[in-house]
């Protein structure tokens, strides 16, 4: 039981301090490890929650820089896909072969994370039709794996390309207000079990502290190389899960 909470720890304390310098990350750490201590359902619950906690931190400390307009078509089409996210997860959450699903996801945004090119600041960027659909896969993908962020990434990239601190208060207002009704669909249902506390109160600690600490060198280290850092390891932890999830 030590053990297992001390690898909990070290694992949203990377998770954390990935997401406090780049903006995202939290997700795709912790659900790279936590589904082989746990089933994906009691991963990404624990992690869904957490990044409640972790993204409200930093939204508020970010607070001043959040532009509420630019949210609203693609944070309306996150919560549709939130729903439809819950329901897969409460059904079928338990299902092992989840694992393998989870893990050729983890490997296309490491690709996503390798060849994505900078955003070209000339380029007028879809309001309509790319927000909706950006918003559904996250909203689908968060609310099933706490993994949607490289979608909201992509989005919010090419809407404040010129601004890192819009970017990053945008997106965690966005994973706020999803993890919000995720965690309140879950909870109705009875998805929560006593042991979760437990596991909740060392990952609040966890995150708290490495969200600092990756604030405070949020000017200072080059977001693309913790990118990249964050991306290798990911797809290690992802080639275990197909392979021996």
């Amino acid at each position: 039981m030590v053990i297992e909470l001390v690898l909990i720890f070290i694992i949203l304390l990377c998770g954390s301090f990935v997401q406090g310098v780049s903006g995202f990350g939290f997700g795709l750490i912790a659900m790279s490890f936590l589904p082989f201590l746990f089933t994906v359902k009691e991963s990404a619950l624990l992690v869904i929650t957490l990044t409640f906690i972790l993204s409200l931190s930093i939204a508020v400390q970010l607070f001043k820089h959040i532009q509420w307009k630019s949210l609203l078509v693609i944070l309306s089409a996150a919560l549709i896909g939130r729903v439809g996210g819950f329901l897969i997860l409460h059904n079928y959450g338990d299902m092992d072969i989840l694992k393998t699903f989870l893990g050729l996801f983890l490997i296309t945004v490491v690709i996503y994370l390798f060849w994505n090119e900078s955003p070209n600041p000339e380029k007028k960027v879809n309001g309509t039709w790319l927000p909706i659909v950006l918003g559904l896969s996250g909203g689908l993908m968060g609310g099933i794996f706490a993994v949607g962020g490289p979608f909201f990434v992509f989005y919010f990239l090419l809407v404040f390309h010129d601004n890192k601190y819009a970017y990053s208060a945008n997106l965690q207002v966005t994973f706020v207000i999803t993890a919000i009704l995720t965690i309140t669909l879950h909870g109705v249902s009875g998805d929560f079990s006593m042991e979760f506390i437990s596991y909740f109160l060392v990952g609040l600690v966890s995150v708290l502290i490495g969200s600092r600490i990756g604030i405070h060198y949020f000017a200072k280290l080059s977001q693309q190389n913790i990118k990249r850092l964050a991306a290798v390891v990911v797809a290690i932890a992802a080639a275990n899960l197909i392979l021996f999830g």
